[in-house]
């Protein structure tokens, strides 16, 4: 494969990027750097009444969020909006085009026909016969819009798929497909084959829902006079129910997920891995996804998205994180202190959360007050201020306390043993029930530190039967 490779991401600005986007631009990012070659963005936004500048912008902060980045200039359909004028009027010039003044009445009529008939509902072809001069004539006066004449009794058209090789369409199978709406606005068809033309796209990974657009495309750009690109249709990509994922079904926005606190890394890992098992654990960057992506192992059948396994790749991308990007990850969600300090507590705990937000179960590691949730004040209650007073009495007769002789001196006092010894020892130190090891936190406290927090166990408990 030569370095002449040459992949876009095409969305339209009419809305925020979500994870079916995601998809899309990652495996044409993935495909362009495999192959040393390069990616463009070119933002389709011919919908003037629905594209907005600030989903480009919105779009290009995600995409760098997410480290898929673009080479050259971003670039806009709108731009291109003579060329794509002109294709028409070429294609018109060849009898290749033609207006279509059929209301939406007769062609819904039509197709009710056909479909009571056991044939498919394609267009019934009233206006294609008529003649250039009558089609002038009525257009000063009626609505109309185009259609490509496509539909024939003969021949075929041959779209070349990297993943499925050469899919052949009837061209009888096929319709005559609306190129131009009633208010001028051209359809996603023309516009979006004549800019890969013009901005020289080599290859397009797409879902397989567009393999019927992809004849349509090809039969246009050979009669424009370009050379196709290759396609790889992939399978679609589905929700947990079944169904395409979407807006509709639950499909996250980008933002949504960085608000969530989500490492970018983690929705490349799974989502460059889905329908692509070949890929390594080993990999765990995006150079990394791509120096080991083959597209002809991708899946042509549909595959799930799932949260949970983004989320997984989270917290593992999470424990691999250095203590510098930790402590700002959860530096929002636990008591201020120090950076010392705070750069201690993210290397005690870092491999004991999940997401950044989880800091906050051992914030009573930083500030003694920090309000304890029901499990601790439970494991608290049952163990009683007798417990704790024995526990406070046994470190403080240790001339060189650590964990291990600590626990052996309270067992000899109490004659607690297993959870019902560490448990309440871990609460009081730490405020969770689960955590790092019980070592490090006291090494992490100290002396004064530790014998703090029993002090204030005793007190909690006290507090606690006095209520009682």
């Amino acid at each position: 494969m030569s370095a002449n490779v040459v992949t876009r991401f095409a969305p339209s600005p009419t809305g925020l990027l979500h994870i079916g986007n995601v998809r899309t631009a990652l495996l044409n990012w993935l495909y362009a750097r495999k192959h040393g070659g390069r990616f463009l963005l070119r933002f389709e936004d011919t919908d003037q009444d629905r594209s907005e500048l600030a989903y480009v912008d919105a779009i290009k902060a995600d995409l760098c969020w997410l480290g898929l980045d673009w080479d050259g200039d971003v670039l806009f359909q709108s731009e291109h909006a003579a060329s794509h004028a002109g294709a028409l009027e070429k294609l018109a010039d060849q009898g290749l085009a033609y207006r279509c003044f059929c209301s939406e009445t007769k062609l819904n009529l039509d197709r009710k026909l056909a479909t009571s008939r056991g044939l498919p509902p394609r267009y019934a072809g009233h206006c294609r016969h008529l003649s250039a001069r009558e089609s002038e004539r009525r257009a000063a006066t009626e609505s109309f819009v185009w259609r490509l004449r496509v539909h024939a009794d003969d021949g075929d058209v041959v779209v070349t798929d990297a993943l499925r090789g050469h899919v052949s369409f009837a061209l009888r199978d096929l319709d005559d497909p609306v190129v131009v709406r009633s208010d001028g606005s051209f359809t996603f068809l023309l516009p979006n084959a004549v800019d890969d033309a013009m901005d020289g796209i080599t290859h397009t990974l797409r879902g397989d829902d567009h393999l019927t657009n992809s004849a349509y495309q090809v039969w246009l750009l050979e009669h424009l006079g370009y050379v196709p690109p290759v396609y790889l249709h992939h399978g679609l990509l589905l929700g947990q129910d079944g169904t395409k994922l979407s807006k509709r079904s639950g499909s996250h926005s980008v933002v949504e997920l960085r608000d969530e606190g989500l490492l970018p890394g983690a929705l490349i890992q799974a989502m460059g891995r889905l329908g692509h098992p070949n890929i390594p654990e080993t990999a765990h960057n995006a150079a990394a996804l791509a120096a080991h992506f083959q597209a002809e192992h991708i899946s042509t059948s549909s595959v799930r998205w799932s949260d949970d396994e983004m989320w997984r790749w989270h917290t593992r991308l999470l424990h691999e994180l250095d203590v510098e990007t930790l402590v700002a990850m959860i530096q929002p969600h636990v008591p201020s202190c120090s950076l010392d300090t705070m750069a201690l507590f993210a290397a005690l705990i870092g491999k004991n959360i999940e997401r950044a937000s989880d800091a906050a179960h051992y914030q009573r590691l930083l500030d003694i007050h920090a309000p304890l949730d029901a499990d601790a004040l439970r494991v608290l209650k049952e163990a009683g201020a007798g417990f704790y007073q024995a526990a406070l009495d046994a470190w403080q007769s240790l001339a060189e306390a650590d964990w291990k002789s600590w626990t052996m001196a309270v067992k000899e006092r109490t004659g607690c043993k297993g959870r019902n010894l560490f448990m309440p020892l871990r609460v009081a130190l730490s405020g969770a029930v689960h955590g790092p090891e019980m070592s490090a936190v006291v090494g992490f406290l100290g002396e004064d530190g530790v014998k703090a927090r029993v002090e204030d166990a005793c007190k909690i408990c006290g507090k606690q039967q006095e209520v009682s």
